[in-house]
């Protein structure tokens, strides 16, 4: 009798125990991060070893017990049905899917199904999770780099949060799964370790929506009930703190600042932040401020083709950079990459970008399908300057076209490019990026490109060319500089530039050079077209692309006009080797 009290009392004390669980999962609402998405399978196919299903898994990092009923999941285009009544006890995992994948991902754990459960793009996405309180608790905006591995990204494998008490950071704290399945659902993530976030957030850019409107982005979610206090914010010429600060959902990576004070056009401005702190309490440091100003539509000229590499190295892969030469505040998104197709026609255009982004005069930006590859095979003095373009249309390796588009479909710039441009005496173009000497140079001028120098590992995106003159003042009629060159490709003095300055357009040149004996050994120019100012080049080489031996060299140039009018000179160069 006895033993049967105690068997009874202890039944009882548990059905009190469950009750309790359970009103508290009802009663007690579920705050950010109490549940986060642990685990995603975007693109379930091909199979590894798991059914060829979407699903996510959800993990409560909580300390009470969750009940589910009412909640929802959202990708960037759709909402599901609500959840059922499930409790999500503490550190209890979940796995949420389609109702004809329910029997299928039973196998693997406690699982769920919702009603219209997001179609999930396979190279990323933006997923959510809400409360019924339709509170945004976590939301992931993931992409296929976050698989790490080409591999992996093609399909079969899921992406696993690292560490689950660090929900705020992307990147950095996912990747594929390393399970022999392709996942690991229902269960600890097979990546799972210790990963705290222990980086301050880090203000990306910001644009200017309109003369009274900024947004600002950061590299990672804010606290958001500090990030909308308008003291923390403040610009430059003037502006100062906004009126009212708002900050999207369900990321919270994004500030939007309505201003008391207008912008003006045609001037850059700076906003600064200061004491917000990302969604772990990491207060922002020196990354807090950036440009702003009123953007303009590109036209044409104002920004150029300024560097291209078409034959990349093995595992390489393309880029373009692009200079903006004028004063102008360009945006990005207003902005298009395009080449020409067997029949001539600009074909397979792309934005420069899907969000607003700006490009500041006499600043450079490098667009390339894996800005980590172009890390990894060339030095990049500025590489928050390097920007992913995917798919980039094609270039090939002997010839092809560069084009750029405004928002109106007018071509702004276009580079026709050859391979043969590239310096006569390099036998394997593969992995060298064409620079352009002159950014007031047409673009279409052949002679005004020339092969990065191997001093700097033939390419130099996101900094000055390695080969660059922009030299616009001419002194004198003709002039030669560097005097002096060395045309082995090592970035110095590896070609003699002929500046030339007329009255007037309309004037022809030809331009040849003689050896120390008398002896021609090219024909630079016949009958050039020269405008007011301008250049030619030479490289140190002969008719028949062949080097030719040290000494000094005459420049011989007659220069006339439709008018009759003529001038000739003679200007000596001298054709060294660099010490070994």
């Amino acid at each position: 009798m006895f033993v049967e009290t105690v068997f009874m009392l202890t039944k009882k004390s548990l059905l009190i125990g469950l009750l309790i669980c359970q009103l508290q999962a009802i009663a007690q609402p579920a705050r950010r991060y109490d549940i986060v998405i642990h685990e995603i399978m975007a693109d379930p196919s091909p199979a590894i070893a798991l059914p060829s299903n979407e699903w996510i898994e959800l993990r409560n990092t909580s300390l009470v017990p969750i009940n589910l009923a009412g909640w929802r999941i959202s990708d960037a285009t759709s909402t599901s049905g609500p959840m059922p009544n499930y409790i999500l006890a503490p550190d209890s995992m979940v796995i949420v899917c389609t109702s004809s994948a329910l029997t299928a991902m039973s196998v693997y754990g406690a699982t769920i199904a919702v009603t219209s459960f997001p179609s999930l793009d396979n190279t990323g996405d933006l997923i959510s999770i809400r409360s019924p309180q339709n509170t945004i608790i976590h939301a992931v905006n993931f992409t296929d780099a976050w698989y790490r591995s080409e591999l992996k990204k093609d399909g079969g494998w899921s992406l696993e949060m690292v560490d689950m008490k660090n929900p705020c950071t992307g990147y950095d704290n996912w990747m594929a799964s390393t399970d022999l399945k392709g996942g690991s659902p229902g269960k600890k993530n097979a990546v799972a370790t210790i990963h705290p976030d222990k980086e301050p957030p880090q203000l990306l850019r910001a644009f200017a929506a309109d003369n009274l409107h900024v947004i600002l982005n950061f590299d990672e979610p804010l606290d958001s009930t500090i990030a909308t206090n308008t003291s923390y914010y403040s610009i430059s010429d003037g502006i100062g703190n906004p009126i009212a600060v708002n900050l999207p959902i369900p990321v919270f990576d994004k500030v939007q600042l309505q201003l008391n004070s207008p912008l003006v056009p045609n001037k850059i401005y700076t906003v600064t932040v200061r004491t917000i702190k990302d969604c772990v309490g990491n207060m922002i440091g020196s990354s807090n401020s950036a440009r702003l100003g009123l953007a303009k539509l590109a036209d044409t000229g104002q920004i150029i083709v300024n560097e291209i590499l078409f034959n990349p190295r093995p595992q390489g892969t393309d880029y373009v950079e692009l200079y903006n030469r004028s004063n102008a505040i360009i945006d990005l998104k207003q902005l298009f990459i395009a080449n020409r197709n067997s029949s001539n026609q600009v074909s397979n255009i792309k934005p420069l970008s899907a969000d607003n982004y700006l490009f500041f005069p006499q600043d450079l930006l490098v667009f390339t399908e894996n800005p980590q590859q172009v890390r990894s095979q060339y030095v990049c003095q500025n590489p928050v300057s390097l920007l992913t373009v995917s798919p980039l249309p094609s270039f090939n390796d002997d010839k092809g076209n560069v084009i750029l588009l405004n928002a109106q479909g007018i071509i702004i710039d276009e580079l026709a490019y050859e391979d043969q441009w590239h310096f006569k005496l390099i036998n394997n173009s593969e992995g060298v990026a064409l620079e352009r000497i002159n950014y007031y140079v047409p673009t279409r001028v052949a002679d005004n490109w020339h092969s990065a120098a191997s001093s700097v590992g033939y390419g130099t995106p996101t900094y000055k060319n390695s080969q660059a003159n922009s030299n616009t003042e001419i002194n004198g009629e003709l002039k030669v500089s560097p005097e002096i060159i060395s045309p082995d490709n090592d970035g110095l003095d590896d070609y003699a530039v002929i500046d030339y300055r007329f009255p007037t357009a309309g004037y022809m040149a030809n331009c040849s050079i003689f050896d120390a004996s008398g002896r021609l050994v090219r024909y630079l120019q016949r009958n050039a077209l020269c405008g007011t100012t301008g250049s030619f080049l030479w490289d140190g080489l002969g008719e028949k692309n062949q080097s030719l031996p040290v000494g000094i060299y005459i420049l011989y140039a007659e220069v006339f006009n439709l008018q009759g009018n003529k001038k000739r000179f003679k200007l000596p160069m001298v054709l060294a080797q660099k010490k070994q």
